[in-house]
């Protein structure tokens, strides 16, 4: 569905969101692979030992500190990523996940989920997309989550801002596929992230980030839209997505206990 991408040597590839977790795991498999790193993050203190360890063996990283509810933080730092040269892939993994319930409403977790999740992305696209259409080629992928599937205990807030990530993949997928600017979706199951760490509950079939950017990276290089991992749990997952609500409400809270 999309060009395959195996070839990543000279590739310039900008992360968002990237200061750890699934990102983090990312840009170092990328690096490995032979791309130019970009990643841009709240927090990039974390990636100071690696990037002067990058510095010494020759092959730099960029770091450019990034907030993605600051509209003029993104128009200005996209700017000046493109100024030092084309994107060939823009991946979006910034994200903001607390559990929540209809019982304990909280509003303005509510709109950081989506300033986040869903407008961030909005922000960068604003800036990135004009971009990718000049210069002809490139590819989106974005981060969403298998909790954007179907309504979930739990993900009140979360899974509506991947449910608008989803739906707004497969639109951008059909608007550019003549373009030149492929599109992937990645929706992870459980992965061991800071974000996954707030669980009190039992993860099944948990990956660590590394993993999760293997299982991105090999479907990069298939051209596949739809990402999801791993498939013995997302699988299932895709399965209950076509029950009727009759039988999907209470055969997740027979599995979940809520």
């Amino acid at each position: 569905m999309n060009s395959p991408m195996r070839d990543w040597r000279g590739k310039r590839v900008w992360l968002v969101g990237a200061s750890s977790g699934i990102g983090l795991a990312c840009a170092k498999a990328l690096h490995r692979a032979g791309a130019d790193v970009v990643i841009s993050a709240r927090e990039l203190g974390a990636l100071a030992a690696w990037q002067a360890d990058c510095e010494k063996r020759g092959r730099p990283i960029e770091l450019r500190p990034l907030d993605v509810t600051d509209t003029l933080q993104v128009k200005y730092t996209a700017r000046d990523i493109a100024a030092g040269g084309p994107i060939d892939m823009l991946l979006y993994c910034a994200g903001h996940y607390r559990a929540q319930r209809a019982t304990s409403f909280d509003l303005t977790d509510m709109l950081r989920h989506q300033e986040v999740n869903y407008n961030g992305l909005l922000r960068v696209l604003s800036e990135a997309l004009p971009l990718l259409l000049k210069q002809g080629h490139g590819h989106l992928s974005l981060v969403s989550s298998v909790a954007g599937w179907r309504g979930l205990p739990n993900g009140l807030a979360y899974g509506p801002t991947k449910a608008a990530m989803t739906n707004l993949a497969e639109t951008l997928y059909m608007d550019l596929h003549d373009t030149g600017i492929g599109v992937s979706l990645v929706s992870p199951g459980f992965v061991a992230t800071p974000l996954t760490a707030q669980n009190n509950f039992q993860m099944p079939a948990l990956l660590t980030p590394e993993q999760a950017a293997q299982a991105m990276l090999q479907a990069w290089a298939q051209g596949e839209f739809d990402i999801h991992f791993p498939k013995r749990f997302t699988g299932w997952l895709k399965l209950l997505r076509l029950l009727p609500y009759r039988l999907y409400f209470p055969l997740v809270r027979r599995f979940t206990g809520l």
